[in-house]
């Protein structure tokens, strides 16, 4: 049996830093494009840009090939440039000496990447990419909506 490929899009946003955040993420499976988003009342845009990946991972129903784009150098550079094995193997701690930040999102995306074939992949953000484009929106959407029920 052939291992499903799903290619993800996914964003992050924060209005303030920290603040209000919304998160969105595109699942595309063949000919099937699944959108998601959500939102946080008091957060990061480091802790969206992950929780955005993190919910996207979780919709996959069994191990997958996944081609993950984001525009996050955070998240993307984490596991392509082996910050997270770093980390792993000095205690959570970065070269600066300083706790890692976000660690439980971490972990939760560790396990994720346990379960399928992950490749992290940069995009540019708010560039021409339109599947990019949709998520920001996604996720800034999510803000606007909250912030309009907070203000009735």
């Amino acid at each position: 049996m052939s291992i499903p490929e799903v290619i993800i899009y996914t964003d992050g946003a924060c209005s303030g830093n920290p603040g209000p955040g919304g998160w969105g993420a595109i699942l595309i499976y063949k000919d099937t494009v699944k959108e998601i988003s959500g939102y946080e009342e008091n957060t990061t845009n480091n802790r969206m840009e992950l929780t955005a990946a993190i919910e996207a991972l979780k919709m996959l129903k069994r191990p997958c090939k996944v081609n993950l784009y984001s525009d996050s150098s955070y998240l993307i550079n984490a596991f392509n440039q082996k910050w997270i094995d770093n980390w792993l193997k000095k205690g959570w701690i970065k070269s600066d000496k300083t706790p890692v930040e976000n660690k439980d999102l971490w972990l939760k995306l560790l396990d994720l990447s346990s379960i399928h074939q992950i490749k992290w992949i940069k995009v540019k953000g708010h560039a021409d990419n339109e599947y990019n484009n949709r998520c920001d929106k996604l996720a800034t959407d999510e803000i606007k909506k909250h912030q309009i029920s907070i203000a009735k």
